[in-house]
């Protein structure tokens, strides 16, 4: 067990990031609670209400692939708090534009301070974040930039109407890829970085994290449907509500431009055109008949395509991990026996950090199960 997650991890790796989870929490919440009493409230809200910490697990974790002196230092655990930042910062805003009353089973912020406090908070975070990064080096200040960038125009996207001729479920998975997968992506990515893993590594940990991430949005689509508020923390039907087509609806769609949509596909569309949403009632009624379409089932299936994929993307590491080690040995002047032994230490840790990183692609999509 890491932070909140089952992860099938040997207790030699627990023990180095346990320790190292519990630091980057510290720092989050000093971080988030460092101004004065006006600011700190809403600044702090939503980290004081939990959360699964999933990038910052993801960064301990690709850090014990590179150098074991520099996993657990000061550049890797301010990266894991930069990433948590960053994504609470992007949840005050998508409560505001969503109207969620709810987040992680607190009140959402615009619903305590309003929505102009709610926005300036999450201001707030990303330039808190950026201030971690900026002591990181440039080239993580680009990935964090680039980042930034792909969450706000993924968010652009799903916002604004698509593009005349796109398809719309490809347009979407787009939309996935930018406003979740990329934050999971430089989450990875920053462990290996920092650790100097070496850039096949990054390459390697970078595009597992943007795949789970589209998986973990689509298991999210599915938990919208078919969990309750007093679970997760949110209003089942949120997106409807917003007139956000989620996955299940866009398969709706499609099968409706292809002339393919049964007679309960076709009602469910009825009524999201024409029925009045804001009704709690009539919500709950889409929402229900949603549950028992197969789009359901298909979204599902969907998440967990694209986590078998990012877990058949990890085929590479170990020799992305090895080569990587081979260069800093001989950067280092390390040979003979001193260099085999390190070799067969990282040929050790990969093979855990690799069967951690499964388990943390499978537990994201089995919330959906």
């Amino acid at each position: 067990m890491i932070g909140s997650l089952p992860l099938n991890a040997p207790p030699q790796l627990e023990g180095r990031i346990i320790p190292a989870l519990e630091a980057v929490e510290a720092r989050l919440l000093d971080v988030v609670s460092n101004a004065d009493e006006t600011i700190n409230p809403p600044t702090s809200h939503l980290a004081e209400a939990g959360g699964k910490r999933l990038r910052p697990v993801l960064t301990l974790l690709t850090a014990q692939l590179g150098d074991t002196g520099l996993a657990v230092g000061e550049q890797v655990l301010d990266a894991g708090v930069a990433v948590e930042l960053t994504h609470i910062a992007t949840l005050y805003h998508d409560d505001v534009m969503d109207e969620a009353p709810l987040r992680r089973g607190a009140p959402s912020a615009q619903t305590v301070w309003g929505n102009s406090a709610a926005i300036l908070t999450g201001d707030v975070l990303v330039a808190r974040a950026s201030q971690l990064v900026a002591a990181l080096g440039p080239q993580a200040v680009l990935a964090h930039a680039k980042t930034f960038e792909r969450l706000c125009m993924g968010q652009l996207h799903e916002t604004l109407p698509r593009p005349a001729g796109t398809d719309p479920v490809d347009h979407y998975i787009q939309v996935l890829a930018d406003k979740t997968g990329s934050l999971i992506a430089v989450s990875a990515r920053y462990g290996a970085m920092l650790t100097g893993a070496g850039e096949r590594t990054e390459r390697v940990v970078e595009d597992f994290g943007e795949k789970i991430g589209v998986a973990f949005q689509l298991a999210d689509d599915v938990i919208d449907l078919v969990s309750d508020s007093a679970t997760t923390g949110k209003t089942p039907g949120t997106d409807l509500r917003e007139g956000v087509d989620t996955m299940p609806v866009l398969l709706l769609r499609k099968a409706l431009a292809a002339g393919e949509l049964d007679a309960a596909g076709q009602a469910i569309l009825s009524r999201l055109s024409t029925g009045d949403l804001s009704d709690d009632a009539f919500l709950a009624d889409v929402v229900a008949r949603l549950r028992e379409h197969p789009v359901l089932t298909r979204t599902r299936e969907m998440a967990m395509a694209w986590a078998a994929e990012a877990i058949q993307g990890l085929e590479g590491l170990e020799e992305a991990v090895l080569d990587g080690t081979r260069q800093r040995l001989a950067e280092s002047g390390v040979e003979g026996a001193a260099a085999a032994a390190q070799l067969s230490d990282a040929g050790e840790r990969v093979g855990q950090v690799r069967a951690a990183m499964e388990d943390f692609a499978r537990i994201l999509v089995d919330r959906a199960a």
